[in-house]
């Protein structure tokens, strides 16, 4: 009896289990079998807003054997800000077949301070990828010594910046072939002189103490660095118009051409404060159009706590649109590029409500199945751990879960995590994401630096995805990276465009090589890239399933 009894439950366990839905598999988690170890040095109860903001992560080529490698950035606490060496962060060589090497002592960029940010970019067209590493007290610029090594010629450069500098990017602003820099800012923040955790009408979140900011702190200006192509940069933020005299709290940045005139524009997140478009009026200096072209506030004219920002045509119109990523009860921002202006489309394509209850840090456009439409992803986390001893019913935890939004192709979105597993809904805080295909195998793998805990290395393995095309552009003249290019794809009836920029999502790096997902379609009916000088090059009928390497005609 007892045998029949519990022969009968394990049978009813198992038809219970075959009628729960199966969660398909799109990301694996493979950050351990790849040995990648990387742990942030957080601070557990995050007093000072300066403890609550840092990791970044990029993902280049440094040594150019055609794999990405991966860069994360560690930082430092108020207790051991003393302590250079108390944070690492670390690079990652990738040796391919899914493995890396930690090979960040040799390479001698383990140590930049106080670290938030990373971008990267060939700064002196030389052909190799240079680093760049902002932070609370000095940036660093790490040129690449085509070794394995790095020499650190912020000196000489003149990129040391200062304050507390956070989002960056490489672009060649006034199109004489050498990529300068933007650097945003954020708050002015003396170690020695703290704002009082608890204490203030800015250091209060629903009636428990937590800590202060950015609200009621001083903010810093931008600094925008022209690059003089003799190894040197000079400082040209006030002159060009882009230094933010006012102090806005600036995060995350992106180049891109807003108006389609050939020439980069620039948007910056700001945190609490309204965002940023700068036009590029085409002799050196740019124009602060946000608010008339709509992409300074949220729908209803409220401002809101900009994070990270990423760039992409995800309807497939020919033009450029913004996604952001905002404080919790904000929602993130979707605006659409209709040509002279943008239209917040948050709520219209269904991405607005499910991240409501979010933090929203690191996010990408991608084509996680080759589909040829961009979808989208975004990272979570709070600022504040002090959430969930306080209990606060309905609020979001301090760890959050992850936001996929599959692009139905009508100009709305489906939020998908929860069809994936629980690789996307597990509650992490994350904050810096890179996207970028580390095993060209032509799906999108993600790379996610977490404040609170060990970095994810979530490589793409979902059956039954489309054709593809990975494009890597190489530019001649110093802008090597070919930095503002757009590269346009015609296949199975679609125009794909995709834009190669140095800077994306929260402080963070994509895989630079353009990559399209090109569905049912065998090959390219076309290949068009739109190079930075405004010159174009043309490919007919080129087969799918390959990474493409286009060098810029001479």
């Amino acid at each position: 009896m007892k045998a029949a009894l519990s022969g009968l439950l394990a049978a009813l366990a198992a038809a219970a289990a075959l009628a729960q839905p199966v969660a398909r598999l799109l990301f694996r988690d493979v950050t351990r079998e790849a040995g990648i170890t990387f742990q942030h040095h957080a601070a557990p109860e995050k007093k000072y807003i300066v403890e609550s903001m840092s990791g970044g992560v990029a993902l280049f080529d440094f040594d150019n054997d055609g794999l990405p490698d991966i860069y994360f950035v560690d930082s430092l606490t108020v207790e051991t800000a003393r302590d250079p060496q108390a944070a690492r962060s670390a690079l990652y060589h990738n040796l391919g077949h899914g493995r890396f090497e930690d090979v960040t002592d040799k390479a001698g960029i383990g140590h930049p301070g106080w670290g938030m940010g990373v971008c990267t970019a060939d700064v002196d067209g030389d052909g190799w990828e240079d680093l760049y590493v902002t932070g609370l007290g000095g940036n660093h610029l790490y040129r690449n010594n085509h070794d394995g090594t790095f020499g650190d010629v912020t000196g000489r450069a003149g990129l040391a910046g200062g304050g507390w500098s956070t989002g960056c990017g490489f672009a060649d602003y006034d199109r004489d072939g050498k990529p300068d820099l933007f650097v945003s800012r954020y708050v002015k923040i003396d170690l020695e002189h703290l704002p009082e955790f608890g204490k203030g009408k800015t250091c209060e979140y629903r009636g428990i103490a937590v800590q202060c900011g950015p609200r009621g702190l001083p903010g810093e200006g931008d600094l925008l660095y022209h690059n003089e192509g003799n190894g040197h940069f000079t400082e040209v933020g006030a002159r060009a118009g882009v230094s933010d005299p006012r102090g806005y709290f600036g995060l995350g940045v992106a180049w891109f051409d807003a108006n389609e005139d050939g020439w980069p524009d620039l948007y910056v997140a700001n945190d609490s404060t309204p965002s940023f478009l700068y036009l590029n009026q085409k002799d050196g200096t740019f124009k602060e159009s946000a608010f008339p072209m709509g992409v300074a506030v949220s729908e209803d004219g409220a401002e809101q706590g900009g994070m990270g920002v990423a760039v992409g045509d995800y309807d497939n119109s020919g033009r450029f649109s913004l996604f952001k990523t905002n404080f919790s009860e904000e929602y993130n921002d979707l605006y659409h590029n209709d040509g002279d202006h943008f239209t917040d489309v948050s709520f219209r394509s269904k991405t607005a409500p499910s991240s409501l209850p979010y933090v929203g840090w690191g996010t990408a456009f991608l084509d996680y199945d080759d589909d040829g439409l961009l979808d989208i992803i975004a990272v979570n986390g709070h600022v504040y751990p002090q959430l969930d001893k306080a209990r606060l019913g309905a609020s979001a935890p301090y760890r959050q879960r992850r936001l996929l939004y599959h692009n139905r192709g009508d100009g709305t979105f489906d939020e998908v995590s929860a069809e994936f597993g629980p690789v996307l809904t597990e509650e992490r805080v994350s904050r810096g994401l890179a996207v970028g295909d580390l095993d060209n195998d032509g799906r999108l793998d993600v790379v996610v630096n977490d404040l609170d805990g060990g970095a994810q290395v979530l490589h793409n393995e979902l059956e039954g995805a489309g054709h593809w095309l990975l494009v890597k552009l190489k530019g001649k003249g110093g802008n090597t990276d070919a930095l503002g290019a757009v590269v346009t794809v015609r296949a199975g009836g679609r125009r794909l465009m995709r834009l190669v920029r140095s800077g994306t999502g929260y402080l963070s790096q994509d895989d630079m090589r353009a990559h399209f997902g090109l569905g049912a379609a065998a090959q390219a009916d076309s290949i068009e890239v739109r190079w930075p000088d405004g010159t174009s090059s043309r490919m007919d009928e080129v087969r799918a399933d390959r990474l493409l390497e286009i060098d810029q005609p001479r």
